[in-house]
């Protein structure tokens, strides 16, 4: 659960972005601070990650997340936002804990920079074991891009803010508040055009207007 309005924020960003971006994909489902059982008649075997993307499971809406009954499917991508609380335990029993569940990448972010050196880190499980995803600079210092090839996206760290992008292509990805205000920008835009062709309209008519007036055709000119 997030500990503060930061935590908060990027974890409701983060769900909003990977949330629209798989969202004509039927079988790919992505949720967020909910709860995952995976130990059938064991109430306390469970944990709640932050953001998590499970590959070929159904796209459907869940109170909880019970292994055993998705077909024993676990997270292929988890992403924790860390926070003063949860660092150690991001860290060590849930990185192990991943890394038992065989989820194949496994990402934290920590949006004060308090807690994480760097403040973005990514990690690949192989043979049982989490390595880290390597860095891609970017144009400004201090800034740099982890790639998820589980997801085909880029995260990268911007002005010590968390951003993805499609990897490739290199698009930025929107959460819903950001498509919604990108959408008003645009019917903003669009009607101050409208408003501009038609000021340039009215203009045009009244110099014609004019010309007539003083005997001259405008479409002479």
């Amino acid at each position: 659960m997030a500990e503060t309005d930061f935590q908060r924020e990027y974890l409701i960003y983060s769900v909003s972005v990977l949330d629209l971006y798989f969202q004509n994909q039927p079988n790919v489902y992505v949720s967020g601070n909910i709860l995952i059982y995976y130990e059938e008649g064991n109430s306390k075997a469970c944990l709640s990650p932050d953001v998590f993307v499970v590959k070929n499971q159904e796209k459907r809406k869940r109170r909880s997340y019970k292994v055993w009954e998705e077909g024993e499917k676990y997270p292929n991508f988890v992403l924790e936002i860390t926070s003063k609380s949860t660092v150690n335990e991001d860290q060590g029993s849930k990185k192990g804990l991943y890394a038992f569940w065989g989820v194949e990448e496994y990402f934290q972010y920590d949006p004060t920079a308090d807690y994480l050196k760097p403040q973005l880190k990514g990690f690949r499980l192989i043979e049982g074991n989490y390595f880290p995803i390597p860095q891609v600079p970017l144009d400004q210092p201090n800034d740099f891009s982890l790639r998820s090839e589980v997801l085909g996206i880029d995260l990268c760290l911007k002005n010590q803010d968390l951003k993805f992008f499609e990897a490739g292509s290199g698009i930025q990805l929107l959460g819903l508040e950001e498509t919604e205000s990108a959408r008003r920008a645009a019917e903003l835009r669009a009607e101050q055009e409208a408003q501009r062709a038609e000021q340039e309209a009215q203009r045009a008519d009244r110099l014609a207007a004019k010309l007539r007036e003083l005997g001259i055709e405008p479409e002479q000119l």
